[in-house]
C-alpha cells in the first residue's frame, strides 16, 4: 500500500493480513480526502481512525496536511504492524490501542474529522456513532457495505464505490 498524496506521497506501508484487516482502497482514500478537501481546509485540523487496520488513514490525513491524527486498533498483532509502519516517518499518528468505542469517550476530545470503517458486518457501526456524538465531531465518515442507521446526524453526503459506500455525516446542532 501507498501514501496517495501530500508530503508522503509514494511512501510504502505494510497491510495486515487481510483475513484480519481489509484496508481501504487508494482509489478510495483519494476520493475521500478529495471530497474533505472541498469541504473544509485541512490545517491545524485533527483526525481520528476509530478501526486503524494499517494507519494508512492517519498517515494520510498527516501527509495532506492534518495537524494531529490519532488511530485506534483493538487487535494487538496489527497494532503491532501499525507501529512498524509508524517507525518510517517523522510526523505520525498517536496509536491507541483498545476498543475504541470504549476510548473515544475516555479522550474527551473533539476532532474535526472521524472515520468509522470497522469489520463490514461486526454489527459496530451504530455503537461506533453513538461513541462520537459526544464531544460531537466535524464531519465523520462511515465506509460501509450494508445500511447503517444513521438517525441522529444529519447527512452531508454518500459516494460509492463499486460495492462500498462513503457517507458523510455532522451531528445534529440541538440548537437549529
Amino acid at each position: 500500500m501507498i501514501i496517495t498524496a501530500g508530503k508522503y506521497k509514494g511512501q510504502k506501508i505494510t497491510a495486515p493480513d487481510e483475513n484480519i484487516t481489509r484496508p481501504t482502497l487508494s482509489k478510495v482514500r483519494m476520493g475521500i480526502f478529495n471530497t474533505l478537501h472541498s469541504m473544509i481546509d485541512f490545517e491545524g485540523k485533527t483526525f481520528l481512525d476509530m478501526y486503524a487496520g494499517s494507519g494508512i488513514m492517519g498517515l494520510e490525513a498527516l501527509s495532506r496536511g492534518f495537524e494531529y491524527a490519532c488511530c485506534i486498533e483493538k487487535n494487538p498483532k496489527v497494532a503491532n504492524i501499525i507501529k512498524t509502519n509508524f517507525k518510517k516517518f517523522e510526523e505520525k499518528p498517536e496509536l491507541i490501542i483498545g476498543d475504541s468505542t470504549k476510548i473515544v469517550k475516555r479522550l474527551n476530545k473533539k476532532f474535526d474529522v472521524i472515520y468509522i470503517d470497522p469489520p463490514y458486518f461486526s454489527g459496530v457501526y451504530e455503537k461506533s456513532l453513538e461513541a462520537v456524538k459526544e464531544p460531537a465531531a466535524g464531519i465523520i465518515i462511515l465506509e460501509h457495505v450494508i445500511e447503517v442507521d444513521y438517525s441522529g446526524f444529519n447527512l452531508i453526503k454518500q459516494k460509492n464505490y463499486g460495492s462500498k459506500t462513503i457517507t458523510y455525516l455532522e451531528t445534529v446542532n440541538s440548537e437549529q
